[in-house]
């Protein structure tokens, strides 16, 4: 039973191998993975470069007829249901007054105060400013 002679293994495909067996990146995957970090980096800094602007509100003509013109926005609605009453404004009278839902009201009113357009006189209650 005489064995044959096996050929010997380079050292260079014993390292790859291994390489392959235990998922090492070789040079040319960093350097791939490199590449593509570099144009995420350049993407982002061209969106941040050109920020984008925000829609404007929907008109709330369908919401609230009769109530003026059609190009009226749900912030413009709010707004005018707080100053029209001389006095400080409950959520729940503008969401009468309006016939929007709770959150958005919350929202509209929060985009408003942040825009000192109105101020809070209390808990759930504001007046325009």
């Amino acid at each position: 039973m005489a064995r044959g002679k096996k050929k010997p293994v380079s050292f260079d495909a014993m390292v790859k191998f291994f390489m392959h067996h235990y998922k090492i990146p070789t040079t040319t995957d960093v350097e791939k993975l490199m590449e593509r970090l570099d144009r995420l980096e350049k993407l982002l800094k061209q969106s941040q470069a050109a920020p984008r602007k925000r829609k404007a509100a929907k008109p709330a003509a369908a919401a609230s007829p009769g109530r003026g013109k059609a190009s009226q926005t749900y912030t413009d609605t709010v707004l005018q249901a707080i100053t029209s009453s001389g006095k400080p404004v409950g959520v729940a009278e503008i969401q009468a007054r309006t016939g929007f839902e709770p959150k958005k009201i919350r929202n509209i009113i929060f985009r408003l105060g942040k825009d000192g357009k109105i101020k809070r006189v209390g808990r759930g209650v504001y007046a325009g400013a």
